[in-house]
């Protein structure tokens, strides 16, 4: 990436919109108001902690890059109930009623939006605080004034918006996400192909709002949104955030492949009782989220390169929806592998994990990231932020980069290149080889 002739300074109030505010948006928004008094820090957000080489030494990133600071982020969104997001936090039951104490104030005066809510996108759910109008395309133009309002009321300079909903159900792109003129004609005609997500995706687009998709869904992923971003000079990025059993198998697989270590099957359970496992407890959901998690290690091992280690790889995925564990996901992992000789051997992976305390720093780096890449005139998918996603987004033609370390490089390396410093490697050939 070329340096830009100038990166805006990040000056006013930052928007930050959530369409979706249960339990990973009231897990973010705690913990940023949290972290703002002192009362716990921003572990595992690699812009408040993380560091990174420049200028011939070892810096922080956040005082390296013209972040916005966390201090001038004002949260909002939208969600199909009314709960304000202390109250989302209470039922989340992810951080700890004493913990949200000291900023309950702040975080009951953070109310949703009406949220755009067809059901048939997800079934579990049974949404009251919903907007209404006749067609698609008016569902578009209320999300749309939601914003202006806002940061008219706020007095916000600019905004982010990230996808922290739920899990919809499978929708392959159509004819209608062909072209923009062919979405705006389906949003006219209330064609059921297009989804809750892509109205909120492109009320934003519309409004210059770069946008990050946290989830398996069809928001952004289709060229009429790409032809939408180019037209308005938009950012995107995307899709489903990569928190738990995914992160360890973009960990674990390169690691085989390196050793050159076959692998004859790897199944992959996970029980949650949070609002995203009731949802994905519906088959059609769960296909959404079945895709993004398989397709990780078909791009990380790639059988056609290497037929003999991993051309018979027999993968499965299951998701259970356990009420039980609430937000205290458990994602075990059984590996058959083989070595020399073909001799086997096994690999088991027991990661007890909180859903939403992993997720929350990833809202954080997003939202600060993707206004970093607009401020600094960036268009389009930004797949340097591959890192943060199970699926992520690229430019046609391109193929995605699954692994952890080598989508680590490639986002500092991509970072470096906005600020005018040299990468550690030309640009776009982050690998080991």
């Amino acid at each position: 990436m070329k340096r830009p002739d100038a990166i805006r300074p990040p000056e006013g109030k930052l928007a930050v919109l959530l369409p979706g505010m249960g339990a990973v948006s009231s897990t973010f928004i705690a913990g940023v108001l949290l972290a703002r008094k002192g009362l716990g820090l921003p572990v595992g957000s690699l812009t408040q902690m993380g560091s990174m080489r420049a200028g011939g030494k070892q810096v922080r990133m956040n005082e390296y890059l013209p972040l916005a600071r966390m201090d001038q982020l004002v949260f909002g969104g939208w969600d199909i109930f009314p709960d304000s997001v202390y109250d989302a936090a209470i039922h989340a039951k992810v951080l700890e009623a004493s913990q949200l104490e000291p900023v309950r104030e702040e975080l009951e005066a953070i109310r949703p939006m009406k949220g755009v809510f067809y059901p048939q996108y997800v079934k579990r759910l049974h949404g009251t605080h919903v907007k209404e109008g006749a067609t698609k395309a008016d569902m578009v133009e209320q999300v749309r004034a939601d914003i202006r309002t806002f940061l008219r009321d706020n007095r916000c300079s600019r905004a982010v918006a990230v996808w922290c909903g739920s899990t919809e159900t499978y929708v392959a792109a159509d004819q209608v996400h062909s072209s923009r003129r062919a979405f705006e004609a389906g949003l006219q005609k209330n064609d059921p192909a297009i989804t809750n997500s892509q109205i909120y995706a492109w009320a934003c687009l519309q409004e210059g709002v770069p946008f990050a998709n946290g989830s398996p869904n069809l928001a952004v992923d289709f060229p009429a949104a790409a032809e939408l971003a180019r037209l308005h000079e938009v950012a995107l990025a995307g899709k489903d955030f990569k928190t738990g059993q995914t992160l360890m198998k973009t960990v674990i697989g390169p690691a085989l492949k390196a050793r050159m270590l076959g692998v004859r099957g790897w199944f992959s359970t996970n029980i949650l009782g949070n609002r995203d496992g009731e949802v994905l407890d519906d088959p059609e959901s769960f296909r959404s989220k079945e895709l993004t998690k398989r397709g990780v290690l078909d791009e990380i091992l790639d059988a056609s390169a290497n037929p003999e280690l991993y051309g018979e790889i027999f993968h499965k995925v299951r998701i259970e929806y356990y009420p039980p564990r609430g937000d205290a996901k458990e994602g075990w992992d059984n590996i058959d592998l083989f070595g020399w000789m073909g001799y086997p051997m096994q690999m088991k992976i027991d990661f007890l994990c909180r859903d939403s305390i992993l997720a929350a720093p990833i809202v954080l780096d997003l939202a600060l990231l993707l206004d970093l890449a607009q401020r600094g005139g960036c268009i389009g998918t930004q797949d340097w932020l591959s890192f943060y996603f199970k699926s992520p987004m690229t430019d046609p033609g391109r193929s995605p980069e699954h692994d952890l370390f080598v989508q680590n490089m490639k986002l500092k390396n991509t970072l470096r290149a906005l600020m005018g410093e040299k990468p550690s490697c030309p640009p776009g050939a982050e690998s080991y080889d």
